[in-house]
């Protein structure tokens, strides 16, 4: 009996030890298991980010395009990096100068492109094919008069500490007999008459660049019922650069471009165009338009990539590569200093101009 006893209490102690034991080793699995899910949890939120091949962005051609590529060749892996940290891997990025400004719409519409640097005329006129997520900001100027003389009388113009979305195209007469001519005239305080400009030469930009052509020929409009079209003897240059270049070798007598032109060609102005006084002695401003709401970040509507999450991640990223010292190198190509987000209705006017240019068309 005794023996019996004992036989069974050693039995008992060994089922004991037997089932802590297992108890333990399924406690180290499960803990083993809990481990390895977040592991893998952890290793998914890394290589979980959606992976973009080529992300294709387009700059229209309002200054050299080789200075734009060379400029803009850092947004690439700053882009990159920027999305990395929204969730999205992008192998390559691609940065072009497209032909005309109207080239970088039409690819938005179509998509070929991805991301167009555009302005807001740009934007209006292939809205049907591309959306605004941004819009620049940029310093204020010490002038913001509509009187062209007092942008003669406070020369040169400087900028301020104001961040602003708008700025205003002028009319910019140079060293040629005609150029000074109708700048003394509005200098004296005269009214220029249609003939005046009529007779002189003219430099403009595409059909769809907000400073260089839309805002100038509402000017017209308003103050003499003409158009661009309607003058006399036009040119339309490839860049802002080429129009300088023009009106430095007195081949025009008047460009339009925009407020701040004259400070981003003041060096060029007596180095690449031969010029011996400075771009703020030899030219005055004989015409100021309305104000212009910035130039815009846009995206395809078309192309497969542009959902709203994606849209959202590029505002982000722009927004904080802007606020970087190498993001600010890469947007002052365009005199931009930071962006907001935007939307469709801020370009209403920029609808509104391309409905009246399209109607003095007909």
């Amino acid at each position: 009996m005794k023996n019996k006893f004992m036989l069974l209490t050693l039995f008992t102690l060994v089922i004991a030890l037997l089932a802590g034991c297992g108890s333990g080793s399924a406690t180290t699995d499960t803990n083993a298991s809990e481990s390895q899910a977040a592991n893998e949890s952890s290793s998914g939120t890394a290589s979980g980010n959606k992976e973009i091949q080529e992300l294709k962005v387009s700059f229209v051609p309002s200054k050299d395009p080789e200075q734009i590529i060379t400029t803009t060749e850092p947004l690439k892996e700053l882009l990159k990096k920027q999305l990395q940290t929204e969730g999205y891997t992008v192998d390559n990025v691609d940065i072009n100068v497209g032909t005309t400004y109207e080239a970088v719409g039409e690819a938005l519409s179509a998509g070929t492109t991805d991301i167009g640097f555009i302005p807001g005329g740009t934007y209006a006129l292939y809205d049907d094919g591309a959306d605004v997520i941004l819009t620049a900001t940029r310093a204020g100027l010490s002038n913001d008069s509509d009187a062209a003389k007092e942008w003669n009388d406070n020369k040169p113009t400087k900028p301020t500490d104001e961040q602003v979305t708008y700025y205003r195209s002028l009319f910019i007469t140079g060293p040629s007999e005609k150029g000074k001519a109708l700048a003394e005239k509005v200098n004296k305080g005269e009214e220029l008459t249609w003939d005046d400009l009529n007779g002189a030469n003219w430099a403009v930009m595409s059909s769809s660049s907000s400073a260089g052509y839309i805002y100038p020929t509402l000017w017209l409009q308003d103050h003499y019922q003409k158009s661009i079209t309607d003058l006399a003897h036009v040119v339309q240059s490839d860049s802002y650069g080429s129009s300088f270049a023009r009106l430095a070798a007195g081949q025009a007598d008047i460009i339009v471009a925009y407020a701040d032109a004259r400070r981003d060609y003041e060096g060029q102005w007596t180095t690449d165009f031969g010029r011996k006084g400075t771009i703020w002695d030899e030219t005055n401003v004989i015409g100021v338009t309305q104000p212009i709401y910035n130039d815009t970040i846009s995206v395809s509507k078309t192309g497969p990539l542009m959902d709203d999450d994606f849209k959202a991640a590029l505002q982000r990223a722009f927004i904080a590569i802007a606020q970087t010292p190498e993001g600010k190198e890469v947007i002052a190509v365009y005199t931009h200093e930071g962006y907001k987000e935007a939307q469709a209705s801020d370009y209403d006017g920029e609808r509104k101009a391309q409905e009246l240019l399209r109607s003095m068309k007909k």
